[in-house]
């Protein structure tokens, strides 16, 4: 086992979804085919994606968008990079890059985001303390 916490999403299309995560730099940790399942992988975050085929845990029907309010927050080594790349590839942005400060606990933590929407409706929010 990697990550403590590894979110599974149920996509429509493997083989979209992968074309995606890979544009914001994911790489396949392994996969079954069969299965229609990879487990995706950067800088330390992983998210396993199936098409729910077989076996599913589901709590209601799945519509699009899925994952409605939720978002998953990736942290990155360096958000503007991975921005830039994503803008170059035509990734479409919910929330453009910003910098924008948060208190944890009673200390202010500063960080750099942005956040896109996956094929299927998930929000991804990529993150970097500054």
């Amino acid at each position: 086992m990697g990550a403590a916490l590894v979110p599974e999403l149920y996509v429509s299309d493997l083989g979209r979804s992968l074309v995606f995560y890979r544009a914001l730099g994911f790489h396949v940790g392994y996969d079954r085919p069969s299965e229609r399942f990879a487990c995706i992988r950067r800088e330390g975050a992983e998210l396993m994606l199936e098409e729910p085929i077989g076996r599913v845990w589901l709590s209601g029907p799945l519509k699009y968008p899925h994952g409605v309010g939720v978002n998953f927050q990736i942290a990155v080594s360096d958000a503007a990079a991975l921005h830039e790349t994503c803008r170059e590839k035509g990734v479409p942005f919910l929330c453009d890059l910003e910098e924008k400060t948060y208190m944890r606990d009673a200390d202010p933590i500063r960080v750099r985001q942005f956040v896109v929407q996956d094929p299927d409706g998930y929000l991804i929010r990529f993150s970097q303390l500054v």
